[in-house]
């Protein structure tokens, strides 16, 4: 079977050069094969499309409705090529990220302003989701992700590495006395993260791996960092949480880093998750490597 789009080609330059056989020179073909080519068109469509005659050759008026159609056709296929030849010379189109809330709110949307005077054909489309994403289901591009990998076809890019304190406020602490070991917490007010095992409602993690477990209870548990970080701030208990929720409330002394004789918990890092490929478009690329200018180094957020 003869392919359709050639054949619409091979058309389109009979008629324009008038006759099989200039066509066929202009396309460095056989006059044979332009004749099967417009033949099988012919078939295909159940109309003659050209009058034939051993002076000239004209259109049928089925084969001048043809000849607009494969143009417009033609066209938007030779539009489409370059636009998505373009995008891989340059970065361009929607790019669709999501990232958590308190991360996103705090380091990642101060950053994207200058990505887009650095990309100004890369419109950003940003999401905000704490829980897992199904990137491919929803259409994603890029996702930020603050949690272990599960095995899967997606592909990570580590951003930076985040790491946990044990936090509360000079109010708390000057009322209830601050902790001196993790075995201490037990008698404190902890306010738990319900989207994480290892610092959630119950108990608390400690050790780069989490070895050590201390039972924990408090007035409050979230699924939300701000929401726990507030509370503290208010002396309603004490937070185990990313430094990067914290930091700035640790920098001003509303908040302050409690030291309990013991290694806290190494988190998961940030990472830039994406689809497998043969090639990344390259908006994506652009945004990783971003990213990773911003933040890989030295975080923005270490004290």
């Amino acid at each position: 079977m003869l392919d359709r789009v050639t054949s619409m080609q091979v058309f389109v330059r009979v008629v324009s050069q008038g006759s099989f056989a200039a066509a066929a020179r202009t396309l460095s073909l056989s006059q044979t094969m332009v004749t099967r080519h417009i033949v099988a068109l012919e078939e295909r469509l159940g109309v003659t499309l050209f009058q034939r005659s051993t002076r000239r050759l004209s259109l049928t008026e089925a084969g001048q409705r043809y000849l607009a159609g494969c143009q417009r056709v033609l066209g938007d296929l030779d539009e489409m090529e370059h636009e998505v030849a373009a995008e891989g010379r340059e970065p361009r189109g929607r790019l669709r990220l999501n990232a958590p809330v308190s991360f996103a709110i705090r380091y990642l949307g101060p950053v994207l302003p200058a990505f887009s005077r650095r990309y100004p054909k890369v419109s950003v489309e940003l999401g905000l989701d704490d829980g897992l994403v199904d990137l491919i289901a929803q259409g994603w591009d890029l996702t930020l992700r603050i949690r272990r990998m599960e095995a899967s076809s997606l592909k990570a890019r580590k951003l930076a590495s985040i790491r946990y304190v044990v936090c509360a406020a000079p109010s708390y602490l000057n009322r209830y006395g601050a902790p001196k070991t993790v075995a201490e917490l037990e008698t404190h007010m902890c306010l738990g993260y319900t989207l994480s095992e290892a610092v959630g409602v119950g108990r608390w993690s400690f050790g780069r791996d989490g070895e050590v477990t201390v039972p924990v209870s408090g007035p409050l548990s979230a699924n939300n960092g701000d929401v726990l970080t507030q509370a503290a701030l208010a002396g309603m208990g004490i937070i185990y949480q990313p430094l990067f929720i914290v930091a700035e409330a640790v920098r001003r002394g509303d908040l302050k880093v409690l030291d309990l004789g013991m290694p806290l918990l190494e988190g998961p890092e940030l990472q830039a998750v994406y689809a497998p490929g043969l090639t990344v478009p390259l908006k994506t690329r652009v945004m990783i490597d971003y990213l990773v200018e911003c933040f890989g180094e030295r975080p923005p957020w270490e004290l």
